[in-house]
């Protein structure tokens, strides 16, 4: 009879043997038998001894041989935490990252906490951006746009659970295009697609094979939705209105060159002092 620690070595076992996914091995193997076996981290440590069914082992494998696939374990467990908060995540939208946090947290910094504001979510995805937002800002209303039907699916689930969902409004559109003859907006964010697309093959497979082509990648240079996103949002946005995009590595001067006749212009780093987010006003 095989125990709890004797599937757990074994699954770390079978990850670790593939040199892309050695390095988390033993985290993803120990998130996928708490998954299977629907325990919390610590009944796995207090039980090693637990005998598992024949069942309870063909599933673990199975789990582990999606890992092995190089499914995201974001994927296989259906969720991912993002500024302390719990989302479901799918192949159709983005998985939600650490160095996101460093754009919520700039936004929050310079946004008023209690007062009524508009706030547009561009390419919301699993609603991420927007959902922490709501959460932080509680007079907000908060507009999040996507090009996917699938993910604003999504993100209207995880913005329910959240129990913000009275005040984000879900609309699927090309950037600003379906909201471009409303009132404007007192800031506009955004994690656009930015990889240059002349970079996927360097990606790790568990990215460039699963998660969402038209959420990874933005022209040869991946500048191509900041160079519309950016007039766009001047258009919307009030004066003196906050303009906060999430950028990727080496993009600060080509931003800074697009972000030429706005105010305040600033790039903030992530905690690897890679800059990391744009920031700017737009001009009266």
């Amino acid at each position: 009879m095989i125990d709890v620690q004797q599937a757990l070595i074994r699954a770390a076992g079978q990850l670790a043997a593939h040199p892309d996914l050695r390095s988390t091995a033993v985290p993803d193997a120990t998130l996928l038998l708490m998954h299977s076996l629907g325990i919390d981290r610590a009944t796995l440590i207090a039980h090693p001894e637990r005998p598992l069914t024949r069942d309870q082992l063909v599933d673990i494998q199975r789990l582990v041989e999606r890992r092995l696939r190089f499914e995201p374990i974001q994927y296989i467990l259906g969720t991912q935490e993002f500024y302390g908060l719990e989302f479901k995540v799918t192949p159709a939208v983005l998985i939600p990252r650490p160095e996101t946090e460093t754009l919520v947290e700039a936004v929050l910094a310079r946004l008023p906490q209690n007062q009524p504001l508009r706030i547009a979510d561009i390419g919301t995805g699993s609603g991420a951006i927007a959902v922490a937002l709501a959460h932080s800002l509680p007079k907000s209303q908060i507009t999040a746009l996507d090009l996917s039907p699938h993910a604003l699916e999504i993100a209207q689930q995880n913005a329910a659970t959240s129990g913000v969902a009275g005040r984000i409004r879900f609309i699927e559109s090309d950037l600003l295009a379906a909201v471009a003859g409303e009132p404007t907006f007192d800031a506009i964010v955004s994690n656009p697609p930015y990889i240059p697309s002349t970079d996927a093959p360097t990606l790790h497979p568990q990215v460039r094979e699963f998660e969402p082509t038209q959420a990874l990648f933005a022209g040869p240079e991946g500048l191509d939705i900041y160079a519309r996103l950016i007039p766009q949002a001047f258009a919307l946005l009030k004066p003196y209105g906050l303009l906060a995009m999430e950028i990727g590595h080496g993009q600060r001067p080509a931003i800074a060159a697009l972000l030429a006749d706005w105010h305040d212009v600033a790039f903030i780093p992530d905690l690897q002092q890679i800059p990391r987010v744009a920031i700017a006003r737009r001009t009266k």
